[in-house]
């Protein structure tokens, strides 16, 4: 089993930053993709960012210009630097691990979330 814990969530206005953070523990060895999703009221769960354990990212188009994703993966750590927030980003920002056992079986693990409110 994999445990991921976000934190960094909060309140900001429009136009400013914020940075999440994800901590990965328990069982942590062969995962190869994190990434950050969110979910804001009445609407479906979507890909912010996701990121290979060679460092491989790629992105929401948008996001692109103002998310920036990292991976610590000697720490075991997920990062989201946000620029530029816009109303439209609030949501529940959800870290995610994607695990491949040795006979190549995919699986999934979540955090709990966290709350990221942009005002205008």
């Amino acid at each position: 089993q994999v445990q991921l814990v976000e934190s960094g969530g909060g309140l900001v206005q429009a136009g400013g930053s914020l940075r999440l953070s994800c901590a990965a523990s328990g069982s942590i060895l062969r995962i190869s993709v994190m990434g950050w999703y969110r979910q804001a009221p009445g609407k479906q769960r979507e890909l912010v960012a996701r990121i290979t354990s060679g460092g491989f990212a790629n992105y929401a188009d948008s996001v692109k210009g103002r998310f920036t994703i990292s991976r610590d993966n000697a720490v075991s750590t997920l990062s989201l630097q946000m620029n530029i927030l816009k109303p439209e980003d609030t949501a529940v920002y959800y870290c995610n691990a994607v695990k491949v056992d040795y006979s190549g079986r995919l699986s999934e693990y979540w955090g709990q979330g966290t709350q990221v409110t942009v005002s205008s």
